[in-house]
């Protein structure tokens, strides 16, 4: 292990940050006591003062030099022992049995202001004994990435993690473009469990039920009611429930993941492991963006499918807790998933009849398929497209027609204009209505590229702006019309992303 305190810091001018440690303590089996590497020059680069302060920690004294070096795993706090979580997983669908926190820590728990518990977690704070030869270690354009997008996803109402701080640490971490600032990332989760925490458990003898109970007493507390011969089984199909609602949210704002590898599919349903990520630009279910996913396997239109197939690798692990008879189990865990694909469409058919202006009870699949089409055709621009029906509705069809040739898309606009009629509303109030749920800013790739570059040239400040816009998303302003605009065909072609490991 690494040192446990910075030079000349004393634990008694530490944060208070009252962790838990109910994870550890019981389910202990799924974590490995470790220590944060010791970073020479820890300082916060960026600061949730929100989030800080709904888990009762003061903004002021993570701050402070102690409070950065807790944040960067350089300082351990005084009260917990942080540790890092094992787990498995299948990566672009070849299992691996040992992955782990290779460059994370789970600092502990905390109750946030609603008195749920929630996980303070570390990444890039330094090698552990699952790094696989990894230096364990994170930049600051990586780690920034991440911040901003699961930032802008709160703000699009989208579960997930949530970003408080970001620490430099002083030192250059080398990757292939060369030396890069070092960063840490301190971020929030209801928990880190995943579909590979069980994938893990499942084959250690003991272990899957304690992990079980453990993760329906945090997330679906409701469950442990039921007797064991049900509880595990309604256990899958929250699980089934609560992923296909998420990935139909992904869907409706355009969001690639990019590694939806079963480790990455949490158990709470939120999005995690920012790496790779991105938004569309125009339109095309085939995109990918990370430069790691050579066949395509995680693009934009397939996530729905993997997602299915994540969950099916899930119920793998709870055949033994539904039935002691495998075949009894497997009839009950493949009765349960073959649900998804209905799930799935209902939550997108919600989705996608908000954004239409169509109420919140679905739509016609075929008038939303040849939205796609048209689309996809002629390359529109996701975003832009549904604040521009909004502007048609208003009367103003110039948005609408600059993204798609009134010749190609007048017969689509009459039928869907008919439905939105049949509703007996105002235009104007359902156009409203829709910008409520069309944003008018996502994290646009060529303005998080720009942003993530000055800032590793020590420039924050167009950064700062960008996270300003996309944590409001839906109210437009005319000083932030910079921020609407499509990248220019230049950068979107070939645009790649990548993990920062």
């Amino acid at each position: 292990m690494s040192e446990s305190t910075s030079p000349g810091v004393s634990t008694t001018s530490l944060p208070a940050f009252g962790f838990e440690s109910t994870l550890a303590d019981q389910v202990p089996g799924v974590t490995v006591p470790w220590q944060g590497t010791h970073a020479p020059d820890p300082r916060v680069l960026i600061l949730n003062d929100g989030l800080a302060r709904s888990l009762a920690l003061g903004p002021e004294s993570l701050a402070t030099a102690e409070g950065a070096g807790v944040l960067s795993g350089s300082i351990p706090p005084a009260e917990t022992v942080t540790v890092a979580m094992a787990y498995a997983g299948h990566q672009f669908g070849g299992y691996q049995p040992l992955l782990g926190d290779g460059r994370a820590l789970l600092l502990g728990e905390l109750r946030d202001d609603r008195g749920r518990l929630v996980d303070l977690h570390l990444k890039g704070s330094g090698a552990t004994p699952f790094s696989r030869g990894g230096d364990g270690r994170a930049v600051v354009a990586a780690m920034l990435r991440e911040y901003l997008i699961s930032e802008a996803m709160h703000a699009l109402h989208i579960p997930t993690t949530r970003s408080l701080a970001v620490v430099t640490t002083g030192e250059q971490v080398v990757r292939e473009g060369g030396p890069q600032p070092g960063a840490v990332l301190a971020r929030v989760a209801s928990s880190h469990l995943r579909v590979g925490t069980f994938e893990f458990a499942a084959r250690r003898e003991g272990l899957a039920q304690p992990l079980a109970d453990y993760a329906i007493a945090r997330h679906y507390p409701t469950l442990a009611e039921l007797e064991p011969e049900d509880r595990y089984l309604a256990f899958f199909e929250a699980v089934v429930e609560a992923q296909a609602s998420l990935v139909a949210r992904w869907m409706s704002v355009g969001f690639v993941h990019g590694v939806m590898n079963t480790d990455n599919t949490t158990i709470s349903g939120e999005t995690i492991d920012y790496g790779p990520c991105a938004f569309l630009d125009a339109y095309d279910p085939a995109t990918v963006f990370s430069s790691i996913d050579h066949g395509g396997r995680y693009a934009y239109g397939n996530q729905p499918a993997v997602l299915g197939w994540n969950l099916a690798r899930f119920g793998e692990t709870l055949l033994p807790l539904v039935n002691s008879e495998p075949n009894d189990a497997i009839s009950a865990l493949t009765a349960v998933l073959d649900t998804y694909g209905d799930r799935y469409r209902q939550h997108y058919s919600a989705a996608m009849a908000a954004k239409l202006g169509l109420g919140d009870d679905g739509v016609d699949a075929e008038l939303v398929d040849d939205l796609h089409r048209l689309l996809t055709d002629h390359r529109a621009d996701w975003t832009l497209t549904f604040r521009a029906l909004a502007e048609n509705l208003r009367g103003n069809s110039a948005p609408f027609d600059s993204l798609v040739p009134p010749d190609a898309s007048g017969s689509w606009l009459a039928r869907w204009r008919a439905a939105v009629a049949v509703r007996g509303e105002e235009f104007s109030s359902v156009a409203d209505a829709m910008d409520r749920v069309n944003p008018a800013y996502i994290p646009r790739n060529h303005l998080v590229e720009a942003a993530l570059q000055a800032a590793t040239n020590g420039d924050l400040g167009p950064f700062e702006r960008l996270l300003e816009v996309v944590t409001s998303p839906f109210g437009r302003r005319d000083e932030w019309s910079t921020y609407a605009t499509p990248a220019p065909e230049r950068f979107s072609a070939g645009f790649q992303t990548f993990c920062g490991t």
